[in-house]
């Protein structure tokens, strides 16, 4: 019997359509799956429902992966592949280990010389990269700044600095109730010139997308909390 394959399957980035931002062929490849490990069990029965699944949605075997899950949980995941079950890997938002901890069952099924099929889905780092006109063949995804005010404002003046000294744009995020208080910090670290990008609520009708420089964030009043951003900045 052949091995059955990890499908990696891109989500919405928030509450639209799937076929609005998603190929009709990802269903195909939905709907060849038996188990599905994903990030969040209700937001993914609620997706997966909403992409026009063929299964019934309590015959499916789902299993949650986050950062407390313990690497033996992953053999326990994964053994039904060599049964010829196909596993969807779904993230809570976006593509599959990207910023997302499915990044741990693709090291493991290349370990094991298992299939991997990526499918085409939204990524809101690309999307905010490409909008945002900076250096798009030298960049860094720098994920999470730190959460205390004096280490992410010195974490802010290494990452501009980088940026002018290797000609790299860097990109980050935030934790969405935190999200005023990073651009707040954009705003009075970064030298005036500095070039910021806020890209907000991506593909959903709500999208803002503003580049401006550090000394124009400060007359330009956006509230984003609570709401899903990529920031981006340059130093040029």
């Amino acid at each position: 019997m052949s091995k059955g394959k990890v499908i990696l399957i891109p989500c919405t980035l928030g509450d639209v359509n799937p076929l609005e931002v998603l190929p009709q062929t990802n269903n195909d490849f939905i709907n060849s799956c038996d188990i599905f490990i994903v990030e969040n069990l209700r937001s993914a029965r609620r997706f997966l429902i909403k992409t026009g699944l063929k299964k019934a949605i309590d015959e499916i075997q789902f299993f949650e992966i986050n950062k407390r899950t313990k690497a033996q949980d992953l053999f326990r995941f994964l053994s039904e592949l060599n049964e010829g079950k196909n596993i969807g890997v779904l993230s809570e938002a976006g593509c599959p280990g990207i910023a997302d901890p499915g990044a741990e069952i693709v090291k493991w099924a290349h370990r094991k010389n298992i299939q991997i099929i990526p499918l085409i889905g939204p990524s809101s780092i690309l999307l905010a990269l490409m909008a945002s006109g900076m250096n798009g063949q030298n960049f860094a995804f720098i994920g999470y700044l730190p959460k205390e005010k004096t280490e992410r404002r010195r974490k802010i003046k290494q990452l501009e600095q980088y940026s002018k000294t290797h000609n790299q744009t860097q990109i980050f995020i935030e934790t969405p109730f935190r999200n005023n208080h990073l651009i707040d910090d954009l705003q009075k670290c970064c030298d005036k010139n500095t070039q910021i990008v806020v890209a907000c609520d991506l593909t959903l009708p709500t999208q803002f997308i503003k580049r401006l420089s550090a000394k124009d964030w400060k007359n330009h009043k956006v509230d984003l909390h609570k709401r899903p951003c990529i920031f981006i900045l340059h130093k040029y």
